[in-house]
């Protein structure tokens, strides 16, 4: 019996797209992101890096101390430089225009990558319900700082994680 040939391509090995589920928080998990200036100036640090093409915005929610994200990343740019450029462009920014002092984030971050349709869901569900279990709104919809809120653009995720459309046959005889 014959060996199957391989066709193991490098570039097929690296995917295109990646998707993650980020976590990060504030130093000393301090509120410093409960006020609208400081919320606002952190949603305006990811839609800056989102414009210049650094990654796919796909979701997010900042809370008081700590900030949510589901972002798509190409292969140019690691997760690492893509938290990197959201964290320091913020405190850069907040040190700046808010005032704040090193350190603003607490070393680090949690990621999850996400794989499939159904991860997805579960993330989002508990990213929009993460204000409502806090008590700080009661539906989702009401947070001002969440992309569950109408109004926010945001990113299609990739082809590989769009929910599957369930098609329902019928056999004629």
């Amino acid at each position: 019996m014959a060996i199957p040939p391989r066709r193991a391509d490098p570039a097929n090995i690296a995917a295109r797209l990646r998707t993650f589920f980020i976590t990060s928080s504030i130093a000393g998990k301090r509120n410093l992101l409960q006020s609208d200036r400081s919320a606002g100036l952190f949603i305006e640090v990811l839609y800056h890096y989102r414009s210049e093409g650094k990654y796919l915005l796909n979701e997010f929610v900042v809370m008081p101390d700590h900030f949510h994200l589901v972002l798509t990343l190409g292969r140019e740019i690691t997760i690492e430089r893509a938290v990197q450029f959201m964290k320091g462009g913020f405190a850069f920014r907040a040190g700046k225009e808010l005032g704040f002092r090193a350190p603003v984030w607490q070393r680090g971050f949690s990621e999850a990558r996400i794989y499939d349709s159904q991860h997805l869901e579960r993330v989002r569900e508990y990213m929009a319900q993460n204000p409502v279990r806090m008590g700080l709104v009661s539906n989702a919809a009401g947070y001002p700082y969440s992309s569950s809120r109408i109004g926010f653009e945001l990113d299609a995720v990739p082809q590989g994680l769009k929910p599957s459309v369930r098609i329902a046959f019928s056999r004629h005889a």
